[in-house]
C-alpha cells in the first residue's frame, strides 16, 4: 500500500487538493480532523490541555476555544512546544490505527505539519501543495479575523516554503484555478496508481 503524505503551508489549499483526490475514490486520512477528535469534551487530550493551559482555553460550553489557544501558543514558542508534546502523540496513535485499516491502492495522509512533526516515517512519498507566501497572507486575511502580527507568527511557526519544496517528492502549484488544481491531481493520481502496483 502506497501512503502519500500531503502537506503544505497554511492556506495553501491542502483541503481543496484532498477533495480532488477524494472525487477519484482515494481514501483520505486528515490529521486535522483527528486533531479535533482528540480534544473533544471529556477527552483525555482536552483534560491535558486544560491542566497545562488552564480553563481559559475553554468556551462556556466546555469545548476547546481554538482561537484563544492559538493566541497563547503562537505568542510563546515554549507553550507551542508543550502543545505539540501533548497533541502529537495522540494524533499519531489515532493515525496509525486508521492506516492499519486502509483500503485501495493508495492513501492520502493529510498532515499540515508533516515536516515539523514526527510523522514522516508513516509515508512513502511527500506531496507538497505550494503557493507563494504573499498568497498565503492574502488568503489568511480573508479566512481569519486576526492581525498581521499573528499571521506572521503562524507562518514563522511552520517550515519555510523552501524547506517544504526541498523535501517534496511531488509538488502541486495551487496558485491558480480549481480547474488547474484538479488537472494536477489527475496527473498525480495516475502516477500513484502506477507506483502502487509495484508495492507489496
Amino acid at each position: 500500500m502506497l501512503i502519500v503524505g500531503l502537506t503544505g503551508g497554511i492556506a495553501s489549499g491542502k483541503s481543496a487538493a484532498a477533495k480532488c483526490f477524494a472525487t477519484r475514490t482515494v481514501e483520505i486520512i486528515d490529521t486535522d480532523c483527528i486533531a479535533r477528535e482528540v480534544v473533544q469534551p471529556t477527552s483525555a487530550g482536552l483534560r491535558q490541555l486544560v491542566e497545562h493551559f488552564g480553563a481559559t482555553i475553554l468556551t462556556p460550553a466546555g469545548e476547546l476555544d481554538r482561537a484563544q489557544l492559538r493566541r497563547r501558543v503562537f505568542a510563546d514558542p515554549t507553550e507551542r512546544a508543550r502543545l505539540d508534546n501533548i497533541l502529537h502523540p495522540l494524533i499519531r496513535t489515532k493515525t496509525i490505527a486508521l492506516l492499519e485499516h486502509r483500503r485501495g491502492p493508495y492513501t492520502i495522509l493529510v498532515v499540515p505539519l508533516l515536516l515539523e512533526s514526527s510523522m514522516t516515517d508513516l509515508v512513502n512519498r511527500i506531496l507538497v501543495v505550494d503557493v507563494p507566501v504573499v498568497l498565503q497572507r492574502q488568503r489568511l486575511l480573508k479566512r481569519m479575523e486576526t492581525s498581521d502580527e499573528e499571521i506572521e507568527c503562524i507562518l514563522a511557526a511552520q517550515a519555510s516554503r523552501a524547506a517544504r519544496l526541498t523535501r517534496a517528492d511531488d509538488v502541486i502549484d495551487n496558485s491558480g484555478s480549481l480547474t488547474a488544481l484538479d488537472a494536477q491531481v489527475a496527473h498525480l493520481h495516475a502516477r500513484y496508481l502506477r507506483l502502487a502496483q509495484h508495492r507489496p
